[in-house]
This record gives structure tokens, C-alpha cells and sequence, in this order.
């Protein structure tokens, strides 16, 4: 009998294809969803690529009676938590939103795992629990935590915390918090992919949108930084990559090879710039791009990047494919999404 996997987010942009990752692998996966983040037709589309349709309950995991019952009604053996809210200027702007559904949420998941037995939890983390790294832009799962510079990052970082001290409280709870870096991409058949609600918060669909006319124009904040050519620089990691690492730390998981606790990094190891990631789209895709630049945003982050040596290790996990990739298959989806609005 297949393993039970539930996630919460399931309908969402990475966790979408962690779905399909964990249907590939021969898990059964269990997808709650409440579509605030995402879109209904996720779920027929994901539908398409796996060969059926999968598991899904629409509901709010802040609701913690309903989210019992699924524990109630399903043998659930683990769970992947991505179900957030994500957007760094939103959560500046409404903060209360960010704390209850981030951190409750979060309660909710562990508490019914608790009354329900369930000890496998891997958690949606993210790189911007490190803030502004000092000298040094390779961070790795030792550089010291810095206080976060938004409610969106706090919510990380105290969800980090909670978690540590319930696998301090309860020795059968084993959880691996990954700390993503920059998620881009989507899958190679153009069925899934990033699909903001509104105006994208991130770099790559809003080159991809503006690409194919949706926007007049992108912006790149700040052309004075201290980089390779004074834009900002990321880890950009492609989500199919991301995805296979969430298998991973499911298999690991289950094959009692993490003692209690563990945060790991999932990146590429290497920086990309704004301009960079500019350049290769307009290359891959073979369209001219409007952009200019504008002043600095507040709070971006300089430079970071992952040392990607413990998921070596721990979870025999690295990233196969390039930013290049990514940004070829994110061009292949948005043409794909053009197509369906015909």
C-alpha cells in the first residue's frame, strides 16, 4: 500500500508540482486547498499530467475542525506543509493576515498530527530567514538567523521556532524545514507552472508576462547595488528540482535517517543577477524585452546564495537543471497559458 502524503497548498504553484514529483515516486497524495493563493483549474490541469484526478479537499487549514476530519477520514502517514500566504509588500501592509494564517495554520497542522499520530513533516521554509548575509553570500544551514525585515519572513522564522520546540517536546516528531531560495520555472509539458493571483511578486513571471504583453514594462530596483553589474542576486532554482528535493526529504523521513529536527538548504549553489536572468530570457525566447530601471525597494536583500552541501549529504539530493532551463520552461508555459485564453 502506498504511503499517504498530505499538502496542504497542494493547488499551489510549488506544491502543484510536488504533487505530481510524489505521484511519480508511488505516493498517494492527499491535496487541501482553499484557492487563495491559486486557481481551481490547477487541479484539472495537474489532473492531466499525472493521468487522474487526484485526492483534493477545498478548505482552510485555519479551520482546524474540518482539517481534522481529513486526518479523521485518511491513514496519513506524512505531511508537506506549503499552504502561506508569501508576498513580502503585501505582509509589510497587512500583517495581522500574515500571522494568523501562517502561524495558525501551522499550529492546526501539528496539533492534528499530534492527536492523530502522524510524525513525518517536511515544512515549506525559506532562505529569507538568514537576511542580509555580512561578508560572506554563500550562507549555509549554520550561518546565524537574523531578524527578518517583514511580517512574511517573521512568520518563517517563528514558524522555525515552533517547530523546534515541539521536536524538543515530543521525540517521535521527525521534520525537515527546507529553506528555499528562488523557485522558478515550471513543468516541461507547459500543463503546470507559476500562476499569480494579480500582479506577480516575483522576478521571472514578471518577465514572462511582460514578455508576452500582459505588462508594458518590467522595473529593476536598484542599478548601484555592489554586485557584478549593480542588480541584485539570487539563487534561482528550477521548481522541478525543487519538487524531486521534497521526495527526498519525505524518503529520508521515512527511512529514519534524520534524528529530530533539520533545516536544510535547496538551491543551486550559485547567484544570478536581475540583468542576467534578463539576458537569457531574451535569448531563449527571442523577444526584446521592456524594461528601465527604478530606485531601490526597501528590504531587498543584496546578494545570497545557497551552499547546497547538507542536501548533498542528508538527503542525496542536488539541482539538475540551470536557471536557463527554468527560464525556457516558464516561456513554454506562459505561451502555454496564452493559448488556453484563445
Amino acid at each position: 500500500m502506498s504511503k499517504k502524503v498530505l499538502i496542504t497548498g497542494g493547488a499551489g504553484y510549488i506544491g502543484a508540482h510536488t504533487v505530481n514529483a510524489l505521484v511519480k515516486s508511488g505516493y498517494s497524495p492527499i491535496i487541501v486547498d482553499d484557492f487563495r493563493n491559486s486557481n481551481p483549474s490547477v487541479i484539472q490541469d495537474l489532473s492531466k499530467l499525472i493521468g487522474f484526478e487526484p485526492l483534493f479537499f477545498n478548505l482552510d487549514i485555519c479551520d482546524k475542525s474540518a482539517l481534522k476530519e481529513i486526518f479523521a477520514q485518511h491513514q496519513i502517514n506524512a505531511v508537506i506543509h506549503f499552504a502561506a500566504f508569501k508576498a513580502v509588500g503585501e505582509s509589510v501592509l497587512e500583517p495581522l493576515k500574515y500571522y494568523q494564517n501562517n502561524l495558525i495554520g501551522l499550529l492546526n497542522i501539528i496539533e492534528c498530527m499530534e492527536l492523530f499520530e502522524v510524525y513525518e513533516l517536511v515544512f515549506s521554509s525559506s532562505c529569507t530567514v538568514y537576511g542580509e548575509p555580512d561578508a560572506v553570500k554563500e550562507v549555509n544551514e549554520k550561518t546565524p538567523k537574523q531578524l527578518p525585515t517583514s511580517p512574511y519572513g517573521y512568520t518563517k522564522w517563528m514558524a522555525e521556532q515552533i517547530i523546534s520546540d515541539y521536536a524538543k517536546a515530543n521525540s517521535s516528531f521527525k521534520v525537515i524545514c527546507l529553506r528555499y531560495f528562488n523557485p522558478i520555472g515550471a513543468h516541461p509539458s507547459g500543463l503546470i507552472g507559476e500562476l499569480p493571483i494579480g500582479k506577480p511578486n516575483n522576478l521571472l513571471p514578471f518577465i514572462t508576462q511582460t514578455g508576452i504583453g500582459k505588462h508594458s514594462k518590467l522595473l529593476v530596483f536598484g542599478n548601484d547595488y555592489p554586485t557584478i553589474d549593480g542588480t541584485c542576486i539570487r539563487d534561482y532554482i528550477h521548481v522541478m528540482d525543487l519538487a524531486d528535493a521534497h521526495i527526498k526529504a519525505v524518503e529520508a523521513l521515512g527511512n529514519n535517517s534524520i534524528a529530530s529536527c533539520e533545516y536544510i538548504n535547496v538551491g543551486t549553489g550559485k547567484g544570478t543577477s536581475v540583468l542576467q536572468m534578463i539576458d537569457a530570457f531574451e535569448e531563449i525566447s527571442g523577444t526584446k524585452l521592456p524594461w528601465e530601471f527604478a530606485p531601490r525597494r526597501t528590504g531587498d536583500i543584496i546578494e545570497i546564495y545557497a551552499n547546497v552541501d547538507l542536501a548533498k549529504s542528508l538527503l542525496n539530493w542536488q539541482a539538475q537543471f540551470s536557471y536557463k532551463d527554468a527560464i525556457k520552461d516558464a516561456w513554454n508555459w506562459e505561451l502555454s497559458n496564452k493559448q488556453k485564453e484563445l
